[in-house]
């Protein structure tokens, strides 16, 4: 069995990661990934994401695993479901994850997202994706696309287990910058919150669309997609925001901090999908090893 940190296995980060070395990655590649070192993203005015106010479903205490076989014109998009057991309807969060990684990397927070009742599925891109033979970071433009093709054909295959009113994106590294193109340049609107993980942005293009909550994730000392560069996507959301900052923390999660990085993005989610008052603050002072910057009800705010 293979040894793996939280949020990429040992072999992937071998691979790795987001890196990017000059003479390796080609023209496109280096254009796709320009942000990590830097965001050109400008500081934007806050508008306050409303969650609709509701009870969510009754308590866990089982989650399920499925495996289905979905496509878009011919890219195969094999995508790993975890599911709260229950009657639901629950509300459906789209993983995507990093460079070189896969699904079962990421089962550890996934799982836990699930058993605080939302449906997960984490869709394999066909050229990204840990031992593709044909990969290609560039392709990550045409992954926000893939995500939200996943995402209508679980609507379709899950229609009686999952709320259609209540679907959130996030993401890892690349999987993160995909997941800001679903805020941006492929914006779908169905989505009411994001969370980013070690990531930044999509090609340079600003947020747009309907307000969402929006929650990042990154450690201080990320050398694959910098910590400025996520302060300053960071900046750009003009909607209601808050920012995980590990302060110690790399590129990848490690098992010290799950706690205080399942625990906080679960309750953002909690709180994009049903209101009430944001519980975030407990969660993310778990193990001291995490601030957390919470504008999620502010009122508007002038861009800084």
């Amino acid at each position: 069995m293979r040894r793996r940190t939280l949020l990429l296995s040992a072999s992937a980060a071998v691979a790795g990661g987001l890196a990017v070395k000059t003479g390796v990655a080609s023209a496109s590649e280096r254009t796709v990934l320009s942000s990590t070192s830097a965001s050109t993203l400008a500081p934007r005015e806050v508008t306050p994401y409303h969650p609709s106010a509701s009870h969510p479903p009754a308590a866990v205490r089982q989650v399920a695993r499925r495996d289905y076989s979905f496509a878009r014109d011919g890219r195969a998009l094999p995508t790993q479901v975890w599911a709260p057991v229950g009657p639901g309807p629950y509300p459906l969060v789209l993983f995507s994850h990093g460079l070189r990684s896969q699904p079962d990397d990421y089962a550890s927070l996934l799982a836990r997202w699930a058993q605080a009742g939302f449906v997960v599925a984490a869709p394999r891109y066909p050229h990204t994706a840990l031992g593709t033979s044909q990969y290609t970071a560039y392709d990550l433009v045409d992954q926000p696309e893939d995500a939200s093709e996943v995402i209508t054909r679980m609507l379709e295959r899950d229609e009686e287990s999952i709320d259609a009113s209540r679907i959130a994106a996030a993401g890892h590294s690349g999987g993160a910058i995909t997941t800001s193109g679903l805020f941006s340049a492929h914006r779908d609107d169905r989505l009411k919150a994001g969370i980013l993980i070690a990531g930044t942005d999509f090609l340079g293009t600003p947020f747009t669309g309907p307000a969402a909550a929006m929650l990042l994730v990154h450690g201080r000392r990320d050398t694959s997609v910098k910590y400025d560069a996520a302060r300053t996507v960071y900046a750009a959301i003009p909607w209601s925001r808050s920012l995980l900052t590990i302060t110690d923390g790399g590129h990848q999660i490690t098992g010290g901090e799950l706690p205080a990085v399942a625990g906080t993005t679960a309750a953002f989610l909690r709180w994009s999908f049903y209101g009430g008052e944001p519980a975030l603050a407990g969660p993310a002072a778990l193990g001291g090893v995490a601030t957390l910057e919470d504008e999620l009800t502010a009122a508007a705010a002038p861009a800084r």
